[in-house]
């Protein structure tokens, strides 16, 4: 990664971001939408507002380390409630589940944005995430929704880079998607199927695992771990703790994926990758 480029790039981020009048932020607290909320904050101050959704099909610690860090940092935060699974074109998990949720999202940030005179909305959507199927990008860019960070052609790479130069603490925080991403296409949506998926991915964190995914392919848990975790999950002791745990849990058996973490690995089902 050429780092003089990287640090051109946020400069670039910075022009642009002077030019608009205010700005409300998606915010989840990951790695993107951390590094644009505190660049925004920088330039535009108090005509900043973050905007976090409260969702099953997001972690709840996600959501309480997006609080915790505007509260750090003074930044104007707003939560709100955004139920996604209630939209049959989302909970039936077609492939174009992600154009329905982003619609939601956007509406619901335009009618904030409104009740507060905010001029702009914004998703931290980066360049790596053109090269990936994203169909709440295009739902997002249909709702007038702008994307500053692909403006600036940053990538995941420079993002992280970038946000550590800022001391962020999220510079090396592991990706985080939707949690129906774990739940093939096609099979329902449910929120008692994205609690069993949370619970799971909380106990495998707190052993050490920070990047990980469990798929749920309806009484079988999926398990995916970087190639360096495996022969870690596969001891004989933490083996039985997480049987035991998915069990309790309501899953039936419980499988480690050889291949290790892939992420968008569902999207296998109809992509030829």
């Amino acid at each position: 990664m050429d780092t003089n480029n990287a640090n051109l790039k946020k400069e670039n981020l910075i022009s642009y971001l002077k030019g608009l009048d205010s700005l409300l932020i998606a915010f989840s607290g990951g790695v993107d939408s951390t590094f644009l909320l505190a660049v925004a904050h920088q330039v535009l101050g108090d005509r900043v507002l973050a905007g976090t959704a409260s969702s099953a099909t997001y972690p709840s610690q996600e959501q309480e380390d997006a609080i915790e860090f505007v509260k750090k940092q003074g930044i104007k935060h707003v939560v709100f409630v955004s139920d996604e699974v209630s939209l049959p074109e989302f909970s039936t998990n077609n492939p174009d589940r992600c154009y329905y949720c982003k619609k939601l999202l956007s509406a619901e940030l335009q009618q904030i944005a409104k009740e507060r005179g905010i001029g702009h909305i914004a998703l931290a959507a980066n360049m790596d995430d053109l090269g990936d199927y994203r169909p709440g990008i295009k739902a997002a860019n249909e709702m007038g929704v702008i994307e500053p960070l692909i403006d600036a052609q940053l990538t995941k790479e420079e993002i992280r880079f970038l946000s550590k130069e800022m001391g962020l603490p999220t510079w090396d925080k592991p990706a985080m998607a939707c949690l129906a991403s774990r739940i093939p296409y096609g099979e329902p949506v449910t929120e008692e199927k994205l609690k069993m998926v949370e619970e799971a991915e909380t106990f495998l964190n707190q052993n050490g695992f920070r990047q990980c995914r469990v798929r749920h392919h309806g009484p079988v848990a999926r398990i995916e771990v970087a190639d360096s975790s495996i022969v870690k999950l596969m001891s004989k002791d933490l083996r039985e703790r997480v049987v035991a745990k998915f069990r309790k849990i309501g899953f039936l058996h419980i499988t480690i994926d050889l291949e290790g973490y892939i992420t968008g690995s569902l999207n296998r089902a109809f992509l030829d990758i």
